[in-house]
């Protein structure tokens, strides 16, 4: 319900103190240094332009600080204000393959470091490239299309507790808060409906996170944020490469890899609400097998009554250097949840009277993920190397509610002992909501550089072919705590799908121009097990999708790069409402369509300073709108009709570090979208009960404010202060598509009004013995 969606309970999980983050060996000492060298190539030509990237050794999540530059027309580099210690040293350039060194920095003077690099097709490594969007700066600068990061420095300092929080810090991203422990993710891009995340693309290490995403590309399931050492997300044209949903955008959640040394970390929070958050790590290379092995769990009350989660979250991921052609990289997670959550919000008379009350205190959830993947990557040769990944992934949830939507209160109405909402507890029944998926991919992708009339080419081309498996059950209690129940849906659902692409950079000097193509196969199969005695009925379709794109990105001067790009936005229907569920027919249902294009600009004015900016519109030919799902409306989907998205983003980021030359920084990050355009367009109806062919369009679309604005302002110091605090605004929406103002008595229309968060976090780094206090609230 509205009310339900509207709260911030993030803000509600308070003080969270007492936190312990032990590295070893110790972290870097208190005096800064300085890293300097001369990058060059065969007969000690010096390379121009190339990246120049240190970081902490091994890439962890601990990494406090990650400094970039260019060589000058020299090959000169010079990266000053470095904390000693082990780091590593990336640098990339066109042309040439990517060369990382390991330093131990001086605390204090000169560390020397001159590097040839060697030719190569790529500014990619191999095996980073199969994990990541965008793998180096020099590849971020090709792209056509909006790429932004949260960074470990960013995760770290802020403390964030779930990825929602870690989100609002991209811009174009709305995240619509259900729970407040990020187990649900709801997230939009770009005026796009929010409900399940359904119009984003999830990835964790460039594989598909969802359950689900060609038949159910809806998400029950969210890794804790503790899983991961940075976020990407990708807008725009560059985003048809990883498909099968090309319309908003990608988030690619990064895991850690193992470090270079053996290094042990552990976390501890305790919070208000009876918040626990207790994170260990172990990692090391050893003969070449790097191993890291990741522990959590996390607890605590929600921000209502009578809601209360426990997440376990267990990671194993190893790499091995077969040769110096070849390496693999093999992952296995295992995630269980219990939660006593509701589905249902609250009426207004209930808001108005406890907005904290939970009316449905036996409802529960039980859920468990178990994911595996192996990555393959071998270099061919100079100008060509081949990854492949396969990966499978199983879930399991169990919801058992007492109410699903403002039409079910409670869900038991059949029965006369229950009378209504007076015999919730007592009398009334339930509804189970059992649902297991299995899926699993094979994606062989062939990355090609070569001189194709005189240019220099990055082609890169790949399929893969995508199986999964829905098994669907609703069981109806007799009781507002049965676990079992009368068999009233018996499911199951298939999906095969056939995905292959192709794109190429094409460079003209400053200049890259990158077409694509995207194909999509896509088999539907749904068998009712209940229909006609147990003799079932089954019902078959296809859908088949061609995605291009072309997107031009140019350098116009050192550090500055502007793009564009235009390219087909798809997303497939879900299986339930392509095939009927009585008769096995073939409903009319289109795959969302639209015409993205982007027009933007990303500078690095000095060191330390960084902006970038994009115009975008989304023009749709059909989007399915449904309304709140929690509130019964819109069960059951049409074709939406036309929509028309378009706004502007802004990111910004400062530090006086790096800009004046001190250890002491202060920055200012920031993320604002403006969206006057989120709107119904051409002929469109209300979806809403009791108004039926009510026009809409030209009305605004539901959930998405037309502001949205992240900033932060903190202070870091190389010897272990730091401070920050951060203030997230977002304006009004609509809860509905008809933009009623004036809430329903059942809370799910009406304005939703606008609301400012405030988070703020401080802490001190030792580091002997490798120590992290902090405070967050």
């Amino acid at each position: 319900m509205r009310r339900n969606l509207s709260c911030s309970p993030i803000a509600l999980l308070g003080l969270s103190a007492g936190a312990l983050f032990l590295t070893w060996p110790a972290v870097a000492g208190t005096v800064a240094g300085t890293v300097a060298g001369r990058i060059a190539r065969g007969g000690d030509q010096p390379v121009a332009g190339a990246s120049v990237t240190l970081r902490d050794a091994g890439g962890t999540v601990s990494a406090a600080r990650e400094r970039s530059t260019r060589t000058d027309a020299e090959g000169r580099y010079r990266l000053e204000g470095i904390p000693g210690g082990r780091k590593d040293l990336v640098i990339s350039a066109s042309g040439f393959a990517i060369e990382t060194r390991v330093l131990e920095v001086a605390r204090e003077g000169d560390t020397v470091a001159d590097v040839a690099l060697v030719p190569g097709g790529f500014a990619e490594e191999i095996l980073v490239s199969t994990t990541r969007l965008a793998a180096t700066p020099e590849a971020v600068e090709r792209t056509p299309g909006s790429v932004e990061v949260v960074d470990g420095e960013a995760l770290e300092r802020s403390h964030v507790v779930d990825f929602s929080e870690a989100l609002r810090k991209v811009s174009g991203v709305t995240v619509r808060d259900e729970e407040g422990f990020g187990l649900r993710p709801n997230i939009g891009i770009r005026g796009l409906n929010p409900t399940r995340s359904s119009k984003v693309l999830l990835l964790e290490d460039g594989i598909p996170l969802a359950f689900a995403p060609y038949g159910d590309n809806a998400s029950y399931y969210h890794p804790p944020i503790e899983r991961y050492r940075e976020i990407e997300v990708l807008k725009g044209s560059g985003q048809i490469v990883y498909g099968p949903t090309t319309v908003g955008g990608v988030v690619n959640y990064l895991t850690p890899d193992p470090p270079e040394t053996a290094v042990a970390t552990g976390a501890f929070s305790l919070g208000s609400r009876e918040f626990v958050d207790a994170h260990a790590s172990f990692g090391t290379t050893l003969s070449g097998v790097g191993l890291l092995v990741d522990v959590m769990r996390k607890q605590g009350q929600g921000a209502r009554e009578a809601t209360k989660s426990t997440l376990d979250d267990a990671n194993l991921k190893a790499t091995a250097a077969l040769s110096d052609r070849q390496s693999l990289a093999f992952r296995a997670s295992l995630y269980r949840e219990h939660s006593n959550v509701t589905y249902s919000g609250l009426t207004e008379a209930e808001f108005a009277a406890d907005p904290r009350q939970n009316p449905f205190v036996n409802d529960d959830f039980r859920g468990w993920r178990a994911g595996v993947s192996l990555a393959h990557a071998l270099q061919l040769s100079s100008s060509a190397s081949l990854s492949t990944r396969l990966y499978g992934s199983r879930f399991s949830r169990d919801w058992w509610r007492q109410s699903s939507n403002s039409s079910q209160r409670p869900n038991d109405r059949s029965d006369p002992a229950c009378a209504g909402m007076q015999n919730l507890n007592t009398t009334c029944g339930n509804e189970g909501k059992l649902r297991d998926y299995l899926a699993w991919g094979l994606e062989p992708r062939l990355s090609l550089a070569h001189d194709l009339l005189g240019a220099k080419q990055e082609l890169t081309a790949g399929v893969r072919f995508h199986a999964e498996d829905q098994n669907r059950e609703q069981q109806n209690g007799a009781t507002p705590v049965a676990r079992s129940g009368v068999l009233v849906e018996d499911n199951s659902r298939k999906n095969q799908a056939f995905s292959a692409f192709v794109q190429d950079r094409i460079l003209f000097g400053a200049l890259t121009v990158t077409p694509g193509i995207r194909l999509e196969r896509i088999r539907y199969e749904r068998t009712n097990r209940l229909a006609h005695a147990g003799a079932g009925v089954t019902g078959s379709t296809r859908v088949n999708a061609f995605v291009p794109g072309l997107g031009l990105a140019y350098q116009a001067a050192e550090g500055l790069t502007l793009f564009a790009g235009i390219h087909r936005g798809f997303a497939p229907p879900r299986t339930e409402d392509i095939i009927d569920n009585t008769t096995g027919g073939v409903v009319e249902l289109d795959p969302e369509l639209s015409w993205n294009t982007e027009l933007g600009a990303r500078a690095t004015l000095a060191h330390g300073v960084s902006l970038g900016l994009t115009f975008f519109r989304m023009d749709y030919e059909n989007q399915v709108v449904p309304a709140s799902v929690a509130g019964g409306a819109g069960a059951t989907l049409t074709n939406g009709g036309e929509t028309l998205h378009q706004g502007l983003e802004l990111s910004a980021r400062v530090d006086v570090a790096p800009l004046l030359g001190t250890v002491h920084d202060v920055y200012l990050r920031g993320a604002f979208t403006w969206l006057p355009t989120a709107e119904f367009r051409g002929t469109r109806t209300s979806s809403l009960p009791g108004a039926g062919g009510v026009s809409v369009s030209g009305n605004r679309l539901p959930y998405a404010p037309e502001a949205l604005l992240t900033a932060a302002l903190g202070y870091a110091h190389p010897a272990g202060p730091y401070v920050q605090v951060e203030s997230v605004h977002q304006s009004a929406q609509f809860g509905d598509d008809l933009n009623s103002r004036t809430p329903s008595a059942d809370g799910q229309r009406g304005l939703i009004p606008s609301s400012t968060t405030w988070n703020a976090s401080a802490g001190v780094k030792l580091a002997r013995p490798g120590l992290d206090l902090f405070v967050t609230v």
